[in-house]
């Protein structure tokens, strides 16, 4: 399997994540899919689906995936997050990863992505004392 990022690379994004999630009950996954031949969105639909993200009890997780043979990303939220973040949210979100990508600062977009992802959820979905990790920090690759 192809590795987009080294692992040090990887553990700066599973720490983000970490930290993200320490203070909500909000749920974010990173996925690099390789090789596929339709456009981010929609493998991020699938994706989203396939790794249980919708699924969680409060309908609050959050998929950043890149499409590295395209050179695409797209970055999605579950419907309860989606109905309640600011309008212009995942714009203002998918505009931080791609002033990053273009310099080619991959992980750092990640890491900066997942910052603002945490505060929504953290605003909207802040930590309680009996919540439990629902699904893995780890960065899933497919392709």
């Amino acid at each position: 399997m192809i590795r987009f990022f080294s692992k040090d690379e990887e553990a700066v994004i599973v720490a983000a994540i970490r930290r993200a999630e320490l203070a909500t009950s909000g749920e974010i996954r990173v996925h690099v899919e390789v090789g596929a031949e339709v456009a981010a969105i929609s493998v991020a639909k699938r994706v989203f689906h396939q790794l249980g993200m919708d699924k969680t009890a409060d309908r609050n997780g959050v998929l950043i995936l890149l499409e590295v043979d395209r050179r695409e990303f797209a970055i999605i939220g579950d419907t309860g997050i989606d109905k309640v973040v600011p309008s212009g949210f995942w714009d203002s979100t998918r505009d931080i990863m791609e002033q990053h990508f273009r310099k080619g600062e991959f992980t750092r977009g990640i890491e900066l992505a997942i910052d603002e992802v945490g505060a929504q959820l953290k605003t909207y979905f802040p930590y309680q004392t009996d919540d439990v990790n629902e699904l893995p920090d780890e960065i899933s690759y497919g392709g």
